[in-house]
């Protein structure tokens, strides 16, 4: 049996940039780091005394008799792709809901891949992790995704990740000094908005109308680059990290109609009169997580004035995708 541990992650600049369709042309970079909330993937070889082969367990179970009739499309794709033979089950948990902004369904996606060569008895690099995982949701699947979710599913820690150029991708880690980094840690607060949503239907939109949002894109990758001296210059406060982050929701917003709505404007706008320095929907748009940067003594009037939602609590982590459970049976 083998339990696999991926987590989720924050998106905090360059998003957009991070489309095939943007970056083979333009080159890009985002800024993101990974957070303790974790999607969990059981796998085994599942025993011959079943009149099924394969067990799949999510918020649906599916018990079938061929890899072909597997509906969930990442777990069908990742065992192909894997070139599983034997009957297998799999039992997938979560910390936070699917359609969030904090990208689930590739965190699934380097998890159900992660276990599957696991199985196999195959250890894959971190790149082999995020290259896969890009190949089956964006080549196999044909989901309508960026490139940055695997690659921080895959990698863990807080990275510059930057696209373009022979080797597609390269991640470098963020070098700030600790006080730093811990300051950023609890100056930033997490709000669902309430709404779940699936992301492929709004970044289909943004991805449409991506050639004609070239000034757009191209100030986001100067916000990324000003945020990254903001972080690893130690003589820049990082309050302006978190005022670069309202500059940068002005302009997602403004990419398509589809990515805010009244209801995610209000929360923004509550938490910013109540002492947000700055803020912004985490993933492609229309709900999941609202991330705002607060000094901690503003944190609790922010929370109180959105009684109604819910606050999530987290810390950076650094692991990325990792076996914590491995045994044969």
């Amino acid at each position: 049996m083998i339990i696999c541990r991926t987590p989720t992650r924050i998106s905090f600049f360059g998003g957009g940039t991070d489309y095939p369709i943007w970056y083979e042309e333009n080159g890009g970079t985002v800024l993101s780091t990974t957070i303790n909330k974790y999607s969990y993937i059981t796998v085994r070889y599942l025993p011959k005394f079943f009149d099924y082969k394969y067990r799949i367990r999510y918020y649906k179970t599916e018990e079938v008799n061929t890899i072909e009739e597997i509906l969930h499309p990442s777990v069908r794709e990742c065992a192909k792709f894997v070139g599983i033979q034997e009957g297998f089950e799999m039992a997938h948990n979560s910390d936070l809901p699917a359609g969030s902004g904090l990208g689930s369904s590739s965190t699934f996606t380097v998890g159900m891949l992660h276990s599957l060569y696991s199985l196999k008895s195959y250890m894959p690099t971190k790149r082999e992790l995020a290259v896969n995982a890009l190949h089956v949701e964006q080549d196999l699947i044909g989901e309508a995704v960026g490139s940055q979710d695997q690659i921080a599913a895959a990698w863990g820690g807080f990275n510059r990740i930057s696209f373009g150029g022979d080797k597609r991708f390269e991640v470098d880690p963020i070098i700030m000094s600790k006080d730093k980094l811990l300051e950023l840690q609890e100056n930033l607060i997490l709000c669902f908005t309430g709404d779940a949503r699936l992301a492929p239907e709004f970044a289909t939109q943004q991805i449409k109308e991506t050639p004609g949002r070239t000034r757009e894109l191209q100030d986001m990758d100067s916000l990324t680059i000003e945020a990254l001296r903001i972080l690893t210059n130690e003589s820049l406060e990082i309050d302006d990290f978190g005022r670069l982050l309202a500059e940068q929701w002005k302009i997602k917003r403004s990419m398509t109609s589809k990515i805010s709505n009244p209801g995610i404007d209000e929360i923004y706008e509550t938490g910013i009169k109540n002492g947000a320095l700055g803020g912004k929907l985490l993933g492609a748009g229309g709900g999941g997580f609202m991330l705002f940067y607060a000094k901690k003594k503003d944190q609790a009037k922010i929370v109180d004035s959105l009684s109604r939602k819910l606050f999530v609590t987290f810390r950076f982590e650094n692991t990325g995708s990792k076996i914590i459970y491995y045994s044969h049976e």
